[in-house]
């Protein structure tokens, strides 16, 4: 089958985000049994070594550029600027950010494709990308958005919670982000979330459209089981650290969580390892035991120096890959309702501590500290638990039969 793959950002290297991991993984499963044509956006000139590498899994790489004074239309200045987006992007029911990133060029290029017959399936990776995708496509291809998260109930959840670093601009844009993502549900054959939760919220939108749920994976040979517990007091987060909800999470537990852990534990440590700490994020390593790294040559080396591994989200849907590689890698984690999301954690033996309060973080994360047994149960019952129902392969192939079915 000849498949076009259409992604909001390059794919490579598959530790960015969640988004690229997904995306890259899947992409790379398909490639197997299938011809592959990645169509994309980039600011500036990709790496050839990127390149040379997404060429290994592709038919072809095709990217348009993405202008950063798209951003900020000369015709538009400062508050003018601001009022001018907002009015269009109400008018037109689509976000700011994707009428940012739109490319007539791209366009073009995906209407020739389509509509010569050049692909029988079209997946759009990330809700981002389905302003490119017409409602006649259908007649040509069959369509699948794989939506990795619902931008409106994301936005709304931001807001209900008060984790909003915008509350006017979010409030405003709701409205818009609900008639985008109801309008986009009903363009698809098919539509691929990561949840149960995320199913129930997009079939409130567009109860007809099918909707399958494929869970991430983790590639377990770059994220193998530790051999050795080293039983200190090191807590671990991980994640990109220019990402809204990683940047709540982490503020939310150093400011209210890892000083109540120091009193108990005062050897007690927490890594915050991830690619472009912003500023905010950056000053936090200036509280005691508290440490910032930014991008890491290896991320599995850090979680297995760590005894456990913490995921204090507040704000945020679907599976969160961090959650599921730091189980992989045999680091107990004590994680909030957000951060086990979609995972069956409350076994006979549980595969993970849940924990949403201040004190039920301090209580758990005692209870792993004081307790090498259970920590070592809890580790081998997360990893059985990944390797039987998520690994990349297992996602490849439900996602692989949701573009053939």
């Amino acid at each position: 089958m000849n498949i076009l793959m259409i992604s909001s950002t390059i794919p490579y290297p598959p530790s960015r985000s969640g988004t690229e991991v997904r995306t890259f993984n899947l992409l790379k499963h398909l490639h197997q049994h299938h011809n592959v044509t990645l169509v994309t956006q980039s600011y500036g000139d990709v790496p050839q070594e990127h390149l040379d590498a997404l060429q290994q899994y592709t038919e072809k790489v095709k990217i348009f550029p993405l202008r950063r004074d798209r951003a900020t239309p000369a015709r538009f200045p400062g508050f003018i600027g601001k009022t001018g987006r907002l009015l269009e992007s109400t008018l037109k029911a689509t976000p700011p950010n994707v009428l940012h990133r739109y490319s007539p060029e791209m366009q073009a290029w995906i209407d020739d494709f389509v509509r010569g017959g050049h692909c029988e399936a079209l997946t759009c990776e990330h809700s981002v990308n389905t302003i490119y995708v017409r409602p006649d496509y259908r007649k040509y291809a069959k369509t699948v958005v794989n939506v990795h998260s619902s931008v409106y109930w994301g936005t709304r959840n931001y807001l209900q919670t008060g984790a909003s670093d915008n509350v006017l601009r979010d409030r405003l844009y709701l409205s818009t982000l609900y008639r985008y993502e109801k309008a986009y549900c009903g363009k698809f054959s098919r539509i691929v979330v990561t949840t149960p939760d995320d199913e129930k919220q997009l079939h409130l939108l567009q109860p007809d459209v099918p909707i399958e749920v494929i869970p991430n994976g983790v590639d377990l040979e770059l994220f193998p089981f530790r051999t050795d517990d080293p039983g200190n007091h090191d807590l671990i987060f991980i994640g990109a650290m220019d990402f809204g909800h990683n940047i709540d999470a982490v503020r939310f537990f150093v400011g209210q969580v890892f000083p109540k852990v120091r009193d108990r534990y005062p050897d007690a440590t927490f890594t915050i390892a991830g690619n472009k700490p912003t500023p905010a994020v950056q000053k936090l390593g200036e509280q005691p035991g508290v440490m910032v790294t930014g991008r890491v040559p290896s991320m599995v080396e850090y979680l297995h120096k760590s005894t456990l591994c913490v995921i204090p989200l507040q704000t945020g849907f679907g599976i969160k890959n961090k959650t599921l590689e730091a189980m992989a890698a045999g680091v107990p984690v004590v994680g909030s309702d957000r951060g086990l999301e979609g995972l069956a954690i409350e076994t006979e033996i549980p595969r993970a501590l849940r924990a949403n309060t201040v004190s039920e973080y301090v209580s758990a994360i005692a209870q792993l500290f004081d307790d090498a047994p259970q920590r070592a149960k809890i580790a081998s019952q997360a990893r059985s638990y990944i390797e039987r129902e998520f690994t990349w392969k297992e996602a490849g192939s439900r996602y692989e039969r949701a573009l053939i079915g």
